[in-house]
């Protein structure tokens, strides 16, 4: 088993690199939405990079990824391609999801993301369903689940954990706490706070890990994935991070203080990942403004391929409502 990733130059600056594009094409995607490109909801990432980014490291091709609303960040660490992922937020058929996804439900087959989910919750039974396949086809895949603590309150959280252990399957859960569930308190809402002491309670292997550290999330991920493919069934990691950004662009935020979100950023994955690798000498001031230059040129061309996207004809609207009409 492997306790922590080897963190060389490269694979230091790939952490950065892969966090830094995530917060950059939020930031923009929040821009866009001021100015209407783009439509509807939109739950931004910002603050929860290190999560994605570490777990996504430890997965394989053959591994299956069940996001939450909250997509962009695991859809972008996964490796689907920016450039869709603008067009679906801007609603174009060249979108992941011909643009009939928006922000909240960005999917990709042959990346096996097999989307983000608006309910609080919902992606857990999926997971569940998906690692079943997986176990009765002997694939040898996993299925990482992400989601909020707050759907630690569902119903469908302890049945998922319950089927999951039952039926020794390889699943991953990923507790994202960032402390609220939209605008409710953690301690207002569960009696339980140490959410990864839960897994406990159905026989379940579980750790809890810095959030806001992307080595620390890789290096516990690792350890999880590695007794998920050892045939020791599911494990829980819950990831202790926060959200800079309010819940939705609707959010007016008044359940928490701007001292609060001041001490969070002090602990921003991304400005203390940069000063680590230059403090390290893994990575030069040149070599950095290189990636921050290079990550805005990739979002340009993300924006503007979507810009020139096409939208869909009246004509298309009901097709691949059924089955034998989703593209294989």
């Amino acid at each position: 088993m492997t306790d922590k990733p080897h963190l060389d130059r490269e694979h230091g600056q790939h952490l950065y690199r892969a966090m830094l594009r995530i917060r950059r094409f939020e930031a923009k995607c929040a821009e866009l939405y001021q100015a209407q490109k783009i439509r509807g909801f939109l739950h931004l990432y910002d603050g929860e990079e290190a999560v994605a980014v570490g777990v996504m490291e430890t997965l394989e091709d053959r591994d299956t990824i069940v996001a939450t609303y909250r997509d962009h960040g695991h859809a972008l660490a996964r490796g689907l391609p920016m450039g869709a992922l603008m067009a679906e937020m801007f609603g174009k058929v060249e979108g992941c999801a011909r643009g009939r996804g928006g922000s909240m439900h960005f999917f990709d087959r042959a990346r096996r993301f097999v989307g983000g989910n608006a309910i609080v919750g919902g992606g857990l039974p999926l997971a569940v369903g998906v690692a079943l396949a997986e176990k009765e086809r002997a694939t040898g895949g996993l299925a990482a689940c992400f989601f909020g603590e707050g759907a630690a309150g569902e119903g469908e959280f302890h049945e998922s954990m319950n089927l999951a252990e039952l039926w020794d399957l390889p699943v991953l859960f990923v507790c994202e706490n960032n402390l609220y569930a939209m605008g409710v308190p953690l301690e207002l809402a569960e009696a339980e706070t140490d959410i990864s002491r839960k897994a406990a309670a159905y026989r379940m292997p579980g750790a809890a890990v810095d959030g806001m550290n992307p080595v620390a999330v890789e290096a516990a991920a690792r350890r999880a994935v590695d007794s998920i493919r050892s045939g020791a069934g599911p494990y829980f990691l819950e990831c202790r991070t926060y959200r800079f950004r309010p819940h939705s662009m609707f959010d007016a935020q008044l359940y928490r203080t701007r001292e609060e979100i001041d001490h969070w950023k002090e602990r921003d994955p991304i400005p203390r990942t940069r000063k680590w690798l230059e403090e390290n000498r893994m990575a030069s001031a040149e070599e950095l403004q290189a990636i921050e230059a290079g990550v805005d040129a990739e979002i340009e061309d993300a924006v503007a391929f979507a810009e020139k996207g096409t939208w869909e004809s009246v004509e298309d609207l009901e097709r691949f409502v059924l089955m034998d009409e989703v593209p294989q």
